[in-house]
């Protein structure tokens, strides 16, 4: 066997998309490092004023950048490089990082948070108020509850490990505090305050530093430039009271409070660094579905290629137990293919010649010979990734919202800190008293620390990212964040019959035996139709082959365009087909008529066969409701959403689908190209979603509200669904619809806790009565509320997300699949249960 290789081409980390200028061009690239929404908009500013550069939109919960420029003026070579000098990292978007490489991430920001966690402790128990003070009680309180922070941190390595290391904390913790209060330390520990808060400074946090000065040089306001000036607000203040001693100045307070803000920026960094890997890590988990290499059959010759250079028309062979590797049709060969973790369908899928293979599916006993249909990034997984990781998805309204007020947030925030300063240092000049410098410090650098930004920057984006990571679970892909917004004003859903309403194929339904036994009936049946290539009599064939019925071989066959088949088995005449062609063929039907118009107004397609011309009886073929369907309609309804049904079909099998799963409002026979104008005559009294097959279906999708897709191979690159479900479960439109509600709540009141805190904690701060210690205490709850709002009501999410750390993710057994009914993995940490 030989082995093909190709030498990698020129490293690009950017990809190119179609603009709809022709003399511009667009690339879209993956950044690190994005933190806020304030990240964004340091990035769509930094870009933005480059020449050549038309526009720029960021995505956070995609981590990508979608940038559109004159290639005549940009180069997209130097667009990146503005990224990287200002503090972020850049990479391919269509190449997605390793979990190990993901892991090892989320272990070095763990390792940095642990260290400024102990060094906050130290700074805690350095800047503690005396036993009679009325402070003491919460100082202790303060380091009991960082102790048990890092208790929760540490639980990742073991609880052996998570005991003792918190214990060792506590007792570090309570050393100093009590060597502090004894006097141990002596006139050394404002200095020790200030070598804790130097060393998180140009230490630990010096990527914090890097990056706010890179901001800084281009002019660009945003938190890491916010928080440095609350660190070295603090290591000001401090240096004041080492050098001029001022009775009562808490200069301790001043370098603890620098520590500790850089600790909750590390540790907020952290957080949404987690809640981002873990929700992606739901959909990229099938990246790890796809092979490297295919095995290409040409001339005869077997060789091993790797997966980018096969190419569409090649013969790919697939060995029982491999990986499918390609999207093609069965050339030859017989296998069961497991497609639970791609389609989210339960059981095998038996594949023959001619029926179309999923890459990622896990291949069973056979070994199949498929053609390769397509390649790269059109391939069933790349697009599922590629929906996801889309940086196009729009923000809903309320994010453009809070995007228009960090604009002005950082600069704002800096002003009124250096105007409350002032106004403590000048203000009382005007009436004949010395400044005031402690209450001036304590107001410029308790503004700062209240002002941290990103209580507003993760309000709404961590909502989103942690929405589109539930919804991924039951099988949903959000592909926009408008859909967020517009999917929870729904009030009309308009279903597709086939294949969305219905299951989309035919099987036998009934078998009415007149004749013979039934499995007699059905054995001549498949027997006479195994020979026909009519959907129909494909269906009759696989209905003999599940129940395990050995088929005769017949002689003579011959078939009759669009009405049956005959053939011989020995001396017998057999014959199938519709009643038509069964009269016609002599086979007296007069007493099953009543039966056949029966079955045929349920919208079913009725076969009959005969031997010797007598009737031996019926096969009732057609297409199936969903099993959830009716549910899903009545919960629909339970919601006050009305329900429609459109259909290309008649009406008899329009009304007959439509009573079986509740729907009173039917359209029948509408050709696709007016499904459009059908939606927007609904969009005049009601927000419509319509739910349709992806293809057929395209203009209605586009044209409704929201347009949702069943993600089967191509439908998933319609870029007109904002959603898609790619688990073929009905009800995962309830799943997305109750997502996006819950969503949107969260990101309403995210914001609002996020303004409240602010609008409150920055005048109050101004007063310069706020200890800037317990400045900081308050801000670092308003976050940690924040993010505990964006978790609530899922048990133990947070504390598992955190536990998790260092374990990636694995991919689940198929009877974990069948009991979720799911069509992604499910990641191992909280944030998947």
């Amino acid at each position: 066997m030989s082995i093909t290789t190709t030498a990698p081409s020129s490293f690009q980390p950017w990809s190119e998309e179609p603009s709809t200028r022709l003399d511009r061009r667009k690339i879209r690239a993956r950044i690190g490092g994005l933190h806020c929404s304030l990240c964004t908009g340091t990035i769509e500013k930094a870009l933005g004023r480059l020449p050549g550069v038309d526009k720029v939109a960021v995505s956070l919960t995609h981590e990508q950048a979608l940038v559109e420029y004159d290639p005549a003026v940009a180069r997209p070579e130097r667009v990146l490089e503005t990224l990287r000098d200002i503090g972020y990292t850049v990479s391919d978007p269509r190449k997605l990082r390793p979990f190990d490489e993901e892991e090892r991430a989320l272990v070095r920001e763990r390792r940095r948070f642990l260290t400024a966690l102990a060094m906050s402790i130290a700074a805690m128990g350095l800047a503690g108020y005396p036993v009679h003070s009325a402070w003491f009680p919460l100082c202790v309180f303060s380091l009991a509850s960082l102790v048990a922070f890092s208790f929760v941190v540490l639980r990742s390595y073991g609880l052996r490990w998570a005991v003792a290391g918190s214990a060792v904390l506590a007792a570090f913790g309570a050393a100093i505090y009590t060597f502090k209060l004894r006097g141990t330390f002596g006139a050394a520990v404002p200095w020790l305050a200030a070598v804790l808060a130097l060393f998180l400074i140009f230490g630990v946090g010096l990527h914090i530093l890097r990056m706010g000065a890179m901001a800084l040089r281009r002019g660009i306001l945003n938190q890491h430039v916010l928080v440095e000036f609350g660190a070295f607000a603090g290591i000001a203040g401090g240096s004041i009271g080492l050098a001029v001693h001022p009775a009562g100045y808490p200069t301790v307070a001043f370098f603890a409070v620098a520590v500790m803000v850089l600790t909750y920026h590390i540790f907020s960094e952290w957080l949404s660094l987690i809640v981002k890997t873990r929700s992606s890590q739901a959909v990229k988990k099938l990246l790890d579905l796809e092979p490297d290499v295919a095995h290409v059959v040409k001339e005869g010759k077997e060789e091993e290629v790797p997966l980018e250079n096969v190419r569409v028309g090649d013969l790919v062979r697939i060995r029982p137990g491999e990986r499918v590797p390609v999207d093609g049709a069965v050339e030859s060969g017989e296998s069961d293919v497991d497609e639970s973790l791609v389609t989210g369908e339960p059981l095998p899928v038996e594949k023959r010649p001619g029926d179309r293979t999923l890459s990622g599916a896990l291949n069973g006993h056979g070994t199949l010979l498929v053609r390769v249909t397509v390649v790269g990034e059109e391939s069933f997984l790349r697009q599922v990734v590629r929906s996801v990781e889309d940086a196009r998805a729009l923000k809903p309204g309320l994010l453009h919202l809070v995007d228009r007020v960090l604009r002005v947030y950082t600069p704002l925030v800096l002003l009124t800190a250096v105007g409350a300063t002032l106004f403590w240092l000048l203000g009382p000049l005007v009436g004949g008293s010395p400044p005031e410098l402690q209450r001036a410090m304590f107001a410029g650098l308790s503004v700062l620390v209240m002002g941290y930004p990103c209580a507003v920057g993760i309000s709404a984006p961590l909502s989103i990212v942690r929405g589109a990571g539930e919804a991924a679970e039951r099988g949903v892909l959000m592909r926009t964040g408008e859909a967020f917004q517009a999917l929870r004003r729904v009030q009309r859903v308009v279903f597709d019959k086939t294949g969305t309403l219905t299951e989309g194929h035919p099987a036998v339904r009934e078998i009415v035996a007149v004749a013979c036994p039934e499995e007699e009936l059905l054995a001549l049946a498949a027997a006479v139709e195994a020979f026909s290539e009519h959907p129909l009599a494909r269906a009759v064939v696989k209905e003999a082959f599940n129940r395990g019925i050995a088929l005769s071989e017949v002689q003579g066959f011959e078939a009759v365009a669009g009405q049956g088949v005959r053939a011989r088995l020995g001396d017998m005449r057999l014959m199938a087909g519709s009643p038509a062609f069964l009269r016609a063929q002599t086979v007296g039907l007069a007493a099953q008529d009543g039966r056949i118009n029966e079955l045929e107004a349920r919208g079913l397609t009725v076969i009959g066969v005969a031997r010797e011309s007598v009737l031996l009886g019926l096969l009732a073929l057609g297409d199936a409701l969903r099993p959830d369907a009716a549910d899903t309609v009545r919960r629909l309804h339970t919601l006050g959403i009305g329900t429609s049904l459109v259909t290309g079909d008649n009406e008899q099998a329009a009304l007959h689908f439509a009573r079986a799963a509740g729907i009173e409002d039917v359209h029948a026979r509408v050709l696709p190209a007016e499904k459009a104008t059908l939606i927007r005559h609904q969009q005049e009294g009601a927000r419509v979603a319509m739910v349709g097959d992806g293809i057929n279906d395209a203009p209605a999708l586009m044209q409704a509200d929201v347009g949702i897709a069943f993600g089967t191979g191509a439908d998933i690159a319609i870029e007109s669904a904002d959603v898609i479900i790619l688990n073929q479960r009905l009800g995962a439109v309830l799943d997305a619809y109750q997502v996006s509600r819950y969503s949107y709540r969260k990101i309403v009141q995210n914001v609002f806790l996020a303004f409240l805190f602010n609008g409150l904690g920055i005048p109050a701060a101004a007063t310069g009565l706020v200890n800037p210690v317990w400045g900081m205490v308050a801000m670092a709850a308003s976050v940690t509320a924040i993010f505990i709002n964006s978790l609530w009501g899922r048990g133990a999410y947070f504390f598992e997300a955190i536990k998790a750390v260092g374990h990636p993710p694995q991919i689940p057994s198929r009877v974990q699949a069948q009991e979720g009914k799911v069509g992604l993995p499910l990641p191992a940490s909280g944030l998947a249960r």
